[in-house]
């Protein structure tokens, strides 16, 4: 094939194009760093000049979307191509909704329609991108395509009944399987069902799981306990994807891992305690029986290993703590950039004010649930090329499809228990671009769950599925220290 690149793959990067510019479905499996939207963006180019599509829709989460915009298409769209970029907001002011509308009878450019996958649950996004693709030929992308694995889920349903009419479709992740290779029917299902050859998930997952019935207490529910026909479904994914990893595509400087031990105050210990007993107890009483049950008494006891607990009235309970102090000292003993990584709201308004005093407003950014648009794109330009020093925030909201290659420090101050959101948000930094070590920082207080949490992350464990049973006990049965030694 012959194209004008704006920016030079690398040759893992031209593979990929190569083998997929023409393809009606192809799935982008290259791991996170390794540089897949630039793909898509030199396939969209490729397909347009060559009048294939007219249209590009990118279906990305809330917190990446926009990031498209601003950084990955100006980058690595060839400025020969004429374009018209419209970024879906579903409250938009008078001058954002007149450019969404232009939109629809814009023709002769490349439109390119950035959407975040949430909306796709609403109708009127739905109403929208309906009367956006009417009457022209459109390629259809969703990035980090493991939004739509659920295939019960509202969006997965509507993305898959929109996909149809797309000319072309891909879909963009590093991690396509995150908890099982059942998270592969609906991702490849938006493309075409076809590729994997089952018309239903009950179809698939009979013939590449293996099923039992599994009881507690007075409960029975099936479980996946194996999987089967591994090699059979392999081979169906190599027809129409490329997998890649960093290690076999790039030559990145190392990840360097460490942890930081951290006491507890009296008041902690105490609450910990009681908290731990209590979930002990409704073990042997067999009336924790699900994973998500098991997941919020552990999520409760990680959130006074913080300093804070939500009770179940809704009041916030604050605990003196150390770990804020030991936050600080780290930091101290630091050079360079530094993303600091809490699954709480709590502990990124506190950590951002403690910064804030330390350092000044101008060195801290924070980017969470309840940041806006607006300013998770200036919090992410200020961190990345101007003069923020920390970068403090949710990896759930920040830790997907944002480049922050000017850390070189990761602190971890209270992880996620996802697998795929540790992963992602360590390679946020870790990526083409940095040309530095970067070290990762886990805080934990011995002799608690933070031992497990870290230990299993690390080992690539994803905690959901180790959380039930004589597994949550193993979780729960240690003894909490005050100091940290």
């Amino acid at each position: 094939m012959k194209f004008k690149y704006k920016t030079q793959p690398y040759e893992h990067q031209r593979i990929a194009l190569e083998r997929s510019y023409d393809k009606i479905n192809y799935a982008y499996f290259m791991e996170m760093g390794c540089g897949k939207s630039k793909v898509l963006i030199d396939n969209m180019a490729w397909l347009h000049e060559n009048k294939k599509i007219d249209t590009a829709i990118v279906v990305a989460p809330k917190g990446v979307y926009r990031n498209w915009q601003t950084s990955e298409i100006p980058a690595h769209l060839h400025d020969d191509i004429e374009r018209e970029i419209y970024v879906w907001n579903p409250n938009p002011n008078k001058t954002q909704k007149e450019h969404l509308v232009s939109g629809i009878k814009e023709r002769g450019k490349l439109r390119i329609l950035l959407v975040n996958v949430e909306g796709f649950a609403t109708t009127k996004l739905k109403a929208f991108v309906e009367k956006f693709v009417r009457d022209s030929t459109f390629l259809l992308a969703v990035d980090e395509s493991t939004t739509i694995k659920n295939p019960k889920a509202k969006r997965t349903k509507a993305l898959v009944k929109f996909g149809q009419a797309a000319s072309f479709r891909r879909i963009l992740t590093g991690s396509p399987v995150t908890k099982s290779p059942m998270d592969l029917y609906a991702q490849c299902g938006f493309m075409s069902k076809e590729l994997l050859g089952h018309d239903s998930y009950y179809a698939f997952q009979g013939r590449y799981a293996i099923t039992r019935t599994q009881r507690m207490g007075s409960h029975s529910f099936q479980q996946i306990v194996g999987y089967r026909n591994l090699d059979e479904l392999a081979t169906k994914l190599d027809r129409f994807s490329y997998r890649v990893t960093k290690e076999d595509a790039l030559d990145l400087p190392e990840k360097i891992y460490t942890i930081r031990h951290v006491g507890l105050s009296d008041d902690q210990l105490k609450h910990y305690m009681s908290l731990k007993n209590a979930a002990i107890a409704l073990l042997d009483d067999g009336e924790l029986v699900s994973a998500p049950a098991v997941m919020t008494q552990l999520l409760r006891l990680q959130q006074v290993l913080c300093g804070h607990l939500m009770t179940d009235d809704g009041e916030l309970v604050e605990f003196p703590t150390k770990r804020i102090d030991a936050l600080m000292d780290t930091i101290d003993e630091m050079s360079g950039k530094v993303i600091i990584w809490s699954r709480f709201r709590y502990d990124i308004r506190n950590i951002e004010a403690k910064l804030v005093k330390a350092h000044g407003r101008d060195a801290v950014v924070s980017y969470f649930g309840d940041t806006s648009d607006d300013d998770r794109q200036t919090a992410v330009r200020r961190f990345q090329f101007e003069d923020a020093r920390f970068f403090v925030a949710n990896p759930q909201t920040a830790g997907y499809g944002l480049t922050l290659t000017a850390a070189t420090n990761v602190i971890y101050y209270a992880n996620d228990f996802n697998l795929e959101t540790r992963a992602q948000s360590e390679d946020r930094c870790h990526r083409i671009g940095q040309h530095n070590s970067v070290t990762y920082v886990d805080f934990i207080s011995k002799g608690t769950v933070d031992e497990h949490i870290v230990k299993s992350l690390r080992s690539k464990i994803d905690l959901s599925a180790k959380t039930l049973g004589e597994e949550a006990r193993k979780w729960l049965d240690l003894t909490p220290r005050r100091n940290d030694g």
